[in-house]
């Protein structure tokens, strides 16, 4: 079966979804998540710790993930938690583990989460890490000490499709690039223009893009999106439809979505589902059924 990078690199559009990891010793949850999702997804993102809070190690549960469902996984890793030192320690291990796809990030601060008290540690934002995961890539440490095996990481970063100014966005991205980036990941898209300006804006970087997606519950929600969180925009006539609608609309919305992004041509969607699992195979379900 071909790899995720594979498929891109053959132009193949891809699903992926993004899961959190329990706060528990047991990765059971998460394994009946998987299960429910394993034939719509072609990866699995398991995030790190989001929102500063304590979750299970996304290395170890990615690696269990990939050996006991064959689904692909793209493990996130912040600088939050770890010096340059356990940054590359955790690569070097989840490498071993099998565990080859990356998506790169700064990470919350752990004043908003569940240990407010704990230190961030930042030495390096997510463009050093992308260095830092290329450089153990071309078989050296940071300090350019020769490593006993090269990794091969397929490395990825984020980007906001809807930023305010798109020109410092691109700009950003080029610079993860050089550094070695491979593929993005996007915070939710709800306005098809912001998808339109931002993928001819990026054109030039030639890096497949997974546009993001998370369906919407209520207008409560849609409402918090336009207030609250920089660069996400939602419509007036999403909005509007949500002022009467549900879970239900949220998610024909987000259906129809992915479909007019997959006529745009990018490279594929990025499922946020925020605990609501069954919303994947009913999007996926709506994607095939348009062809």
């Amino acid at each position: 079966m071909a790899s995720l990078r594979e498929k891109h690199q053959l132009h193949q559009f891809t699903v992926t979804a993004e899961l959190d990891p329990p706060k528990s010793a047991s990765s059971a949850v998460t394994e009946n998540q998987v299960r429910e999702i394993a034939d719509y997804v072609d990866a699995v993102n398991i995030a790190d710790c989001p929102m500063a809070k304590l979750r299970m190690s996304p290395i170890a549960l990615s690696s269990i993930i990939q050996h006991k469902y064959g689904v692909e996984s793209i493990f996130h890793l912040t600088c939050r938690d770890r010096n340059i030192i356990g940054l590359q320690a955790e690569l070097l291990g989840a490498y071993a583990l099998g565990v080859r796809n990356i998506l790169t990030l700064t990470g919350d601060p752990p004043s908003i989460g569940d240990h407010p008290s704990a230190k961030g540690v930042y030495e390096v934002d997510s463009t050093g890490l992308i260095e830092i995961a290329e450089t153990l890539n071309k078989g050296q440490d940071r300090e350019g000490h020769p490593l006993g095996e090269a990794s091969d990481f397929y490395i990825g970063t984020t980007a906001n499709p809807g930023a305010d100014d798109l020109d410092k966005e691109i700009l950003r991205l080029e610079g993860k690039k050089k550094a070695g980036a491979a593929f993005i990941q996007t915070q939710p898209i709800y306005d098809l223009e912001d998808a339109r300006r931002f993928l001819d804006a990026a054109k030039d970087l030639d890096l497949p893009i997974l546009l993001g997606i998370i369906p919407l519950k209520s207008v409560k929600m849609a409402r918090y999106f336009n207030t609250s969180v920089p660069g996400v925009h939602v419509p007036d006539d999403i909005l509007a439809a949500m002022e009467n609608g549900n879970r239900d609309t949220g998610l024909e919305i987000a259906a129809e979505t992915c479909i007019a992004l997959r006529e745009m041509g990018t490279a594929g969607i990025h499922l946020m589902p925020v605990n609501d699992i069954p919303a994947i195979p009913y999007i996926v379900e709506k994607l095939r059924a348009v062809k």
